[in-house]
């Protein structure tokens, strides 16, 4: 299976799941994810439809956007230190891993100037792992309303990371929380704030994702194999 192959093979298998859902597919945005992936591949992703590329570091996704240019846009999917917080700025369209007011406020004094607008997503903790980032469930709503009064942030929706599992439907229970979270905030009507976002599901579970809301999924292993 070429490259081509398994980027049709994703879309359209979120396609199905969108469907069960009772969605349309195009609700749901495929985040093409090129850790340690080579430049050769990734302009074959990228030629075959994907035009959201995830990156986990930031280091590694300015060398790659200096040298493939303007081809897709670009998303951090990994955890941010405030120190590389300029940077990020100047890189991402859109950053999933928010999870504390200092990342925050480092972002928001860093694209203030530059003049820009930085869309985060606020990652949440649903499992409630150590080794993991992640604001908790219960800390969520306050981190939620203190970010939304940063003038150069704006609150897209939320992100969360299941603990692994070889199976999916294990991933389904955290996938729920995070909808239901996401509705929660909603109802407290926090001004500046948009949770039409819900980034969650990767290679391994997707499909279950789609079902249970997600919007954005995270998907490196099913297009360019094992690598890590």
């Amino acid at each position: 299976m070429t490259i081509a192959d398994n980027v049709k093979t994703v879309m359209n298998r979120i396609a199905a799941a969108a469907k069960r859902a009772n969605r349309a597919p195009s609700s749901v945005k495929l985040i093409t994810v090129t850790k340690t992936v080579d430049i050769d591949k990734i302009r074959a992703a990228v030629s075959s439809g994907a035009t959201i590329l995830g990156e986990n570091r930031v280091q590694e996704a300015k060398e790659k956007i200096e040298q493939l240019g303007p081809i897709a846009k670009w998303q951090l999917i990994g955890h941010l230190q405030t120190n590389k917080a300029k940077y990020a700025v100047r890189l991402f369209d859109l950053i999933h891993s928010v999870d504390t007011l200092e990342l925050a406020t480092g972002l928001d004094r860093q694209a203030a100037k530059i003049q820009k607008i930085q869309d985060v997503l606020i990652e949440v903790s649903i499992a409630g792992e150590a080794a993991k980032a992640g604001v908790s469930m219960d800390e969520a709503v306050n981190l939620v309303r203190k970010i939304a009064e940063l003038r150069n942030i704006s609150i897209k929706g939320l992100m969360t990371m299941p603990p692994y599992s070889d199976t999916p439907e294990d991933s389904r229970p955290y996938f729920k929380k995070l909808k239901e979270l996401s509705s929660i905030i909603e109802r407290e009507n926090i001004p500046d704030v948009s949770l039409a976002e819900l980034s969650m599901g990767m290679s391994g579970d997707f499909e279950v994702a789609i079902e249970e809301g997600a919007t954005m999924v995270r998907v490196g292993t099913a297009i360019f194999g094992d690598r890590f």
